[in-house]
């Protein structure tokens, strides 16, 4: 039996195949397993509460992981040596989740390309064909993730506040979620995965997109991350597409398209969910 996980800060997809890529049961979802945000105890904690999880441990094979946080050698070892004790008679590989946005939206396996994720964190590499490069090292949500679900839910929280957004907006974003100071500040500052709680908010755009705040909201935020992240790739750009994986980026296909025209980088594809295009990669060869 071979794992396929495809995590994010939020939630995480499990898919259970046989060698030949046939499920052997329905996909498994558990809360993000981020080893660069949560410690040990949690990452063991969240595997193990899934009763589907435990019921085929020992009979796992093989656990292809691909995270947000695996961007480093000891995010990979810490959450590789958590998957190596649980499921014990498996060869156990953890990769950062921009391969598998790769593996997922690229064409054909040796196209070079430049491959975002916009979800709820986001990141930007170009891959060659064989070997995926990165020019800026991600100092996490706080820091960098320009046009991700956390960033968004920071700028709406942000206008909220400020009186930043028209009237009716902040009427329907108020009735939409609980504002009170102190219900946010528990949410950021004394519960575990302050990002992924920022990134609920970001839905709340793509049910106002009749609202030029929202369009601009939207658009400023993939100005911004195109202009320290895809930019960084400005030779590559000439000769290569730029693909997009997560939600964020599907549901704001049409923005992206327009930023791009605007900066002179041509849009490949689009795949909302990396974790079905892992399969054929991943049992070819088994």
């Amino acid at each position: 039996m071979v794992l396929i996980v495809d995590s994010g800060s939020t939630k995480s997809d499990w898919l259970a195949v046989d060698t030949n890529g046939n499920k052997l049961m329905e996909k498994v979802r558990t809360k993000g397993l981020n080893p660069a945000i949560l410690s040990e105890k949690k990452l063991y904690k969240i595997i193990n509460k899934s009763k589907e999880l435990y019921d085929i441990k020992d009979k796992v094979t093989h656990v292809f992981f691909y995270g947000a946080g695996c961007g480093t050698e000891n995010a990979r070892e810490l959450l590789s040596d958590v998957l190596k004790d649980i499921f014990s008679n498996a060869h156990v590989e953890v990769n950062e989740d921009t391969l598998a946005a790769v593996y997922s939206t690229i064409s054909h396996p040796k196209e070079a390309a430049v491959v975002c994720i916009l979800g709820t964190g986001s990141n930007c590499s170009y891959y060659d064909g064989e070997v995926l490069h990165q020019r800026v090292k991600s100092l996490g949500y706080t820091l960098m993730d320009d046009a991700s679900g956390n960033y968004y839910g920071k700028q709406l929280i942000r206008d909220y506040y400020f009186n930043h957004m028209p009237e009716n907006v902040k009427i329907a974003f108020g009735a939409k979620y609980n504002m009170d100071a102190d219900f946010i500040k528990y949410n950021l500052y004394k519960q575990p995965s302050p990002n992924a709680y920022l990134a609920n908010f970001a839905e709340f755009m793509f049910l106002q997109k009749d609202s030029d705040y929202t369009i601009k909201l939207i658009k400023d935020g993939i100005r911004l991350f195109a202009k320290n992240m895809i930019m960084q790739f400005k030779d590559e750009l000439k000769t290569v597409p730029v693909h997009f994986a997560g939600s964020i980026a599907y549901f704001a296909q049409k923005e992206i398209r327009e930023v791009a025209e605007e900066m002179g980088f041509k849009v490949g594809n689009f795949e909302r969910r990396p974790i079905d295009g892992l399969v054929p990669f991943h049992t070819k060869d088994l």
